[in-house]
């Protein structure tokens, strides 16, 4: 599963320090989720889709293997 994270973020022209403060987090969470190197809790996920103006599934993309 991949995100979207970074291209809804630019396209709002938000840095990864705005988003992380608006979502109660640090930058380096910011940084490591959208590279896919760091899942979202669930709580955070509802924070980051509300933030990024999206619904949770709007966050992510879904690739089979």
């Amino acid at each position: 599963m991949l995100n979207k994270i970074r291209e809804l973020r630019k396209d709002l022209g938000i840095s990864q320090e705005e988003l992380a403060k608006k979502c109660g987090v640090s930058r380096q969470t910011v940084n490591a989720i959208e590279n896919n190197k760091y899942d979202p809790t669930l709580a955070l996920a509802f924070r980051l889709a509300r933030v990024l103006r999206v619904t949770v599934d709007g966050l992510f993309v879904f690739q089979e293997k």
